[in-house]
């Protein structure tokens, strides 16, 4: 098989994953730019992939003789991308994610995984000493003292698949919380993806709350979310019965040993329109002895979805923060602030996720066909770096 290079990568998510147009207008509101926007969007999106999110790192690698074998044809400044961020419309860039996850799963990306679900949780990114843009938020000591500014966004994300792919996020307005931000994304994720691509939602105790379990509803959702202290009168039904019953399935996951109790016929509190409520708790008992225990609500019937699959499901949760978020700001810049202006950055962080999917399912995915092995994120990053260097001595670009 033929090694990962740039042009290929280009060739797959042009071709494979339908964003051929998106590639060449992606929505940044010029017709005859100087720069072409195909250009700065492809340095961008290549940029996430090879760790060098920062834009002084993608002007040095487009003003290097690494440009041609990047498939990048002008050179240009790390000011044109930040021109350029604030002007591309963000709505163009979500519905090309959500082509990728469709595309996906037209092309059997999911076929091994009986449910495809969606994540959504938040996080704290981008710090700066001073306030700079209208999504700025203060962070405090233990005196409530400012120490800085950060932002906040939730994040939403495939997830239960074998494949983390985040498709869209939303920050924190001022005064926001991080409960109506997934509020306003949740719909908008299903609108570009279409109802039927995902049975489920998991989500964390933050949005156990009616009016978000009655919207994913709405929206063709079943809902799996962390059951705790903010649900008093339920939580203590289910400790008070789950404590006096042995474990209903003792099974094993990896490792582990996990015992997990369920029941469905926990009465809804007023506000929730369900007829009956499904709570599950299990303790996973790890080899050095620690011990992890929780409890979650479902409106899944038991019928359609055993106690095991919840568990599954449950813990499909993590995937967002170990390889979504984790991933995003430890190796490919998530955390950085390239340009402290609001639509900049939130054009930034769609195209790193829009990278990373990318990424996720050129790798595990289109290289893993046939009998290949799947490759190690930073055995790609190694052969895409190696392949820059490979292209034969252009003359000095004079522009």
């Amino acid at each position: 098989m033929k090694g990962p290079t740039p042009r290929r990568l280009k060739k797959y998510v042009g071709k494979c994953l339908g964003l051929q147009s998106y590639l060449q207008s992606p929505g940044d509101g010029h017709t005859q730019a100087r720069i072409p926007a195909a250009a700065l969007l492809w340095a961008l999106l290549m940029g996430v992939v090879l760790r060098r999110a920062t834009f002084a790192g993608i002007e040095a690698l487009v003003r290097s003789r690494a440009r041609r074998a990047l498939d990048v044809s002008p050179s240009f400044g790390d000011d044109a991308l930040g021109y350029f961020t604030e002007r591309l419309d963000a709505a163009v860039t979500r519905r090309a994610a959500a082509t990728v996850a469709r595309e996906a799963k037209r092309h059997k990306a999911f076929d091994a995984s009986r449910f495809i679900g969606l994540v959504l949780d938040g996080t704290a990114v981008a710090r700066s000493r001073e306030k700079a843009c209208d999504l700025c938020r203060p962070y405090r000591n233990k005196k409530k003292e400012i120490l800085g500014y950060h932002h906040r966004l939730v994040m939403a994300s495939v997830a239960g698949t074998g494949l983390t792919l985040p498709l869209d996020v939303e920050p924190y307005d001022p005064g926001d919380s991080e409960y109506n931000a997934a509020r306003r994304l949740l719909p908008r994720v299903i609108v570009n993806l279409g109802r039927r691509f995902a049975d489920y939602v998991v989500v964390d105790g933050e949005f156990a709350r009616a009016p978000f379990l009655h919207e994913a509803g709405d929206l063709g959702l079943y809902v799996v979310a962390r059951l705790k202290g903010n649900l008093p009168e339920l939580f203590a039904a289910a400790q008070k019965r789950f404590s006096r019953q042995p474990p209903h399935q003792t099974f094993r996951h990896g490792k582990d040993r996990v015992e997990i109790w369920d029941a469905d016929d926990f009465d809804p509190w007023e506000t929730l329109r369900w007829e009956t409520v499904r709570v599950i708790r299990y303790r996973q008992y790890k080899p050095n002895g620690k011990v992890n225990e929780a409890y979650w609500l479902t409106d899944f019937p038991r019928s359609r979805v055993g106690r095991r699959t919840v568990f599954l499901l449950a813990k499909s949760r993590w995937e967002i923060e170990n390889q979504g978020f984790n991933d995003a700001k430890n190796r490919y810049g998530f955390e950085h602030l390239c340009h402290h202006e609001a639509h900049s950055l939130l054009v930034v962080w769609l195209l790193t996720c829009l990278a990373l999917t990318i990424e996720h399912l050129y790798r595990l995915r289109y290289l893993h066909r046939c009998n290949h092995p799947i490759r190690a994120a930073i055995d790609m990053l190694l052969l895409l770096q190696l392949s820059l260097g490979s292209t034969a001595p252009t003359r000095p670009d004079s522009s």
